[in-house]
């Protein structure tokens, strides 16, 4: 009774436009600047003619005469392009390599218990801690003397090993919290755990896919260390290695044409997130119905 009166209490401090200012929406307003300046940069120099970029008169935070000479000397000299399709290739053929491998890890570990599967299930967590630019020398050796060099297979097969420890750790998650009865009913039914896994297991944990899914496309799409040890020919790089690399000669950084490379590399894994976002709030909701 106590808790409730002073939760009433609390919930009628927000009643007020001023409370409600103060505890809500100026802390909003501020996270959403902070947030949202570096791309609202990003996008302005994008913009921006060298001559306003390099120039210390006017007002730096606006564009006068905007311009997409930047956009133009990206796209069409350089291998932006290509870059664009590596990078899109070599994230998605890597997260599908890494769901499918971290859906039967989490599944063996989570519901089929055997000995020592919380041991296991927490080294693979643990793999996941280990620094990538601990890994890159050996997997640099690995990746030469399987001729795999310079090859878009170089990064599909090395990313997954930083991916599937993670993507194993946060399906367990979701495989706990499934009931096991809707498994001992369907095995007495006469199934199969492979039909147990794709039609009980995974429809139930569509939330957990669509988390997992998302970290593992966006954690290949910005990836760096990899893609500048194991690639170096300019037809084969990905965005964040060929933007870096190709569009700053010496001590001359093209800041338009950089920025307009960052602008859209960043589109489609925005994109994606504002796509998946529905989905992810329906496969909850979808979750808790069945």
């Amino acid at each position: 009774m106590k808790d409730t009166e002073e939760a009433n209490q609390g919930m009628a401090y927000l009643e007020t436009v001023r409370s409600r200012t103060v505890t809500i929406y100026l802390p909003l307003l501020i996270f959403v600047f902070v947030l949202l300046f570096p791309f609202y940069w990003m996008v302005i120099t994008s913009f921006k003619p060298n001559e306003e970029l390099l120039s210390r008169d006017g007002n730096p935070f606006w564009i006068i005469q905007p311009t997409l000479a930047h956009f133009h000397k990206l796209i069409f000299e350089t291998a932006y392009p290509e870059w664009l399709w590596n990078t899109v290739i070599v994230s998605t053929v890597a997260t599908v390599v890494s769901l499918a491998c971290s859906v039967l890890a989490a599944y063996a570990i989570e519901r089929l218990r055997f000995k020592g599967s919380r041991q296991v299930g927490l080294g693979i967590f643990l793999a996941y801690l280990v620094p990538p630019s601990i890994l890159f020398i050996p997997l640099a050796a690995i990746v030469f003397k399987l001729g795999l060099f310079d090859t878009r297979w170089a990064l599909i097969l090395t990313y997954p090993t930083f991916l599937i420890p993670f993507c194993t750790w946060l399906l367990m998650g979701y495989f706990r919290s499934i009931p096991y009865e809707l498994e001992e009913c369907a095995l007495i039914d006469g199934a199969t755990r492979f039909e147990i896994l794709v039609k009980i297991i995974l429809p139930l944990a569509v939330p957990g896919l669509i988390s997992a899914g998302i970290f593992a496309f966006t954690l290949s799409w910005n990836e760096f260390i990899y893609a500048l040890t194991f690639v170096s020919s300019s037809e084969i790089k990905t965005v964040p290695v060929g933007v870096v690399t190709e569009l700053v000669e010496g001590d001359v950084y093209h800041w338009g044409s950089l920025m307009a490379g960052a602008l859209l590399g960043s589109l489609p894994v925005a994109v994606m997130y504002s796509f998946f976002v529905e989905h992810y709030v329906s496969g909850m909701t979808g979750a808790v119905k069945e």
